[in-house]
């Protein structure tokens, strides 16, 4: 396993982590086409996973309505000392009208009931899982500072939010002396490369990790899938259309991914995590799996070195035009970046 640091701070995560989105849920639709897994599927995968060297272990409240957190937490027992345990919050947890959201109430009540779930006393790195309009960034943060200064919380984060949104909450807590955001957690792959615009930048500037969730468009670039069929109807992309992806575009990456998987004799979801990994700014790459073989093959990726051709043609096959105010801006040298 490789490892690298995690943005400013002094810690260091695995390259690879195991996303525990799959655990539990199994009456549960939509969290059964997800996943549904037990607690001794999801202890065979953590098992598998930690003895790789993977050190971050990510999940969320709000999966299988708190389910995901209560499995992780039997399964890890003893193990808990050797993972970085990390969770989010935002999503509605119950009927309340106070039961989501990012206030300093819910912060709370959240961090307490994350806490119970997964029989711990502390979260490595507490993540808030999307931007609140309804309240000021600075009540989020000054309750997030309170959880980590009480020695519950170790390191800040935040998931899916616009680079103008994370500039809001860094801006917030460099003016009120408040804890800091160490890591953004961002959709990115093949098909989906819009971080690339504002928010990777932004995060390289800010000194921020950068951890990606699904980086196979949610088993799109799996290679269980061509224009006509799937090999794979249990698949969860085979129900659930998301992360949203233009098919009419993404069938020439596929193609793509097996012509290079060809080459280096290895499966396609190799390939797709391995071009992630190899993206600047990328931290850690976060995975997860239904069953063992998928997980033991997604980790195989990070020992995948992708041959300079093999980077040119996933990158040309997936680029997409550049966006205003990009095409209209001048590089460094002063020339504008037409193009011929």
């Amino acid at each position: 396993m490789q490892y690298e640091q995690m943005g400013a701070t002094g810690i260091f995560v695995s390259r690879i982590a195991l996303g525990a989105m799959t655990f539990g849920g199994a009456r549960t639709p939509p969290w059964s086409v997800v996943g549904g897994l037990d607690d001794k599927a999801a202890d065979e995968l953590v098992g598998l996973a930690l003895d790789a060297g993977v050190n971050l272990i990510d999940t969320a409240d709000m999966y299988a309505a708190g389910e995901c957190e209560e499995i992780l937490g039997r399964v890890l027992g003893a193990r808990r000392r050797d993972v970085l345990l990390a969770t989010k919050l935002f999503a509605r947890m119950g009927t309340g009208p106070n039961d989501l959201g990012l206030s300093r109430l819910w912060v709370t009540r959240a961090l307490e009931g994350s806490l119970r779930r997964l029989r711990t006393d502390h979260i490595d790195l507490y993540q808030i899982h999307s931007f609140d309009p309804l309240t000021p960034v600075e009540e989020t943060l000054a309750a997030l500072d309170d959880a980590v200064r009480q020695g519950k919380v170790r390191y800040i984060g935040a998931s899916n939010l616009a680079a103008w949104q994370m500039m809001k909450f860094l801006g917030a807590s460099h003016s009120r002396a408040l804890e800091r955001f160490a890591s953004q957690q961002v959709y990115y792959s093949l098909a989906g490369r819009d971080i690339e615009r504002e928010i990777l930048p932004m995060a390289a500037d800010r000194d921020l990790a950068t951890l990606v969730w699904s980086p196979l468009a949610g088993g799109f670039l799996s290679g269980k899938f061509d224009r006509h069929s799937t090999s794979d109807n249990t698949a969860r992309r085979a129900t659930a259309d998301f992360p949203p992806v233009d098919r009419d575009r993404c069938w020439d990456i596929v193609d793509c991914l097996r012509e290079v998987a060809a080459r280096h004799h290895v499966g396609v979801p190799r390939v797709a995590l391995a071009w992630v990994l190899a993206r600047p700014g990328v931290t850690s790459v976060i995975t997860g799996a239904k069953r063992p073989e998928q997980l033991t093959e997604n980790l195989a990726a990070v020992d995948l070195v992708l041959a300079e051709q093999d980077l040119a043609e996933l990158d040309a096959v997936s680029a997409v035009p550049d966006p205003y105010p990009d095409w209209c801006q001048i590089d460094a040298a002063g020339r504008l970046p037409l193009k011929s």
